[in-house]
């Protein structure tokens, strides 16, 4: 279970990034539904530490004594200069007891350096890609997606993915509705897929107005067939041009985006409701209850059962 986080901040820590890691997990949410975490910031020395730009400094109070026996730990971008031997061994230690350990952004050549990445699937900024496989030739680094979950390290892209990667290990360890009430107090989608691409394409010219009242209605139609002829026409363009403009505005195609949403409202109902399997299916737009059992344990590698009798809000008999 996840209750505890420590982020170390390294010298020329980047402020957004850092900044994600205290607002995921250093916010008390209890009062809208959310959870609470034991969160702490942690340097190898105490005292003031200068941010990217060298434009301010800020006071770290706790020193890495505080990743002993915490959850979770992160590494916030910070460049990708050496790191601190103490430091390394920190994150080494944290990972070996059976912590997680996330690194957003340019973090990861910290984890790189500590041997983390050594045969394991990866990621981080594109821009940093070539540069990080090139110091550990041992990684599995894919340039093109938002984060990486591999064997409790979790590697992510730049600025907003660090997002999408906490909120992604909040779900995976508290539930769906616990991850989806922290986003709505941040104001940020609850969702979005790892495999997801860092960067779309310029959405080409069209007719037609962004995609994002369409991406709505499909939400709360997901009980429906929502073929692709059917929605391009709601979109008034041609199925050629829908396809294409879908891609270009949300880095996916239209069967992947409508089964990863069903699988999360499978997921939140898994959780809220007694319905049975079969119902849900149904209800997510699965049709049946094997059809929805294969794509849960394709997404999530688990069962429909197995996941409610881990996060249903009421105990399952």
């Amino acid at each position: 279970m996840l209750r505890s986080v420590a982020a170390i901040v390294l010298p020329n820590v980047a402020p957004f990034e850092l900044g994600v890691a205290c607002e995921v997990f250093g916010i008390d949410r209890a009062d809208t539904g959310g959870p609470s975490f034991d969160f702490v910031v942690c340097a190898e020395q105490p005292g003031l530490v200068t941010t990217k730009g060298g434009l301010y400094s800020i006071t770290v109070e706790h020193g890495l004594e505080s990743t002993a026996d915490v959850d979770l730990v992160i590494v916030p971008a910070y460049g990708s200069g050496a790191v601190p031997a103490a430091v390394l061994d920190a994150v080494r230690a944290a990972h070996a007891r059976g912590a997680w350990v996330l690194s957003i952004c340019s973090g990861a050549f910290a984890l790189g350096e500590a041997g983390l990445l050594d045969g394991r699937r990866c990621t981080t900024h594109w821009m940093h890609s070539d540069e990080l496989r090139r110091r550990f030739p041992a990684a599995q680094i894919d340039p093109a997606v938002l984060y990486v979950d591999d064997d409790r390290v979790i590697t992510s892209a730049g600025t907003a993915a660090g997002i999408d990667a906490c909120l992604h290990l909040i779900r995976r360890e508290l539930g769906a509705s616990m991850a989806a009430a922290v986003a709505r107090r941040m104001v940020v989608p609850p969702h979005r897929d790892g495999g997801q691409a860092q960067f779309v394409d310029t959405p080409l010219p069209c007719d037609a107005d962004t995609l994002a009242p369409l991406l709505a209605w499909m939400v709360e139609n997901l009980e429906t067939e929502l073929s692709v002829p059917d929605l391009a026409a709601r979109a008034f363009v041609s199925e050629r041009t829908f396809a294409r403009r879908f891609r270009a505005e949300t880095g996916t195609t239209p069967a992947a985006w409508v089964t990863r949403q069903r699988v999360v409202r499978a997921q939140e109902m898994l959780e809220r409701s007694d319905a049975s399997i079969e119902e849900i299916a149904r209800l997510c737009g699965f049709g049946t209850a094997a059809v929805l059992r294969h794509h849960f344990a394709r997404t999530l590698g688990t069962s429909p059962q197995a996941y409610r009798r881990t996060f249903a809000l009421s105990p399952v008999g």
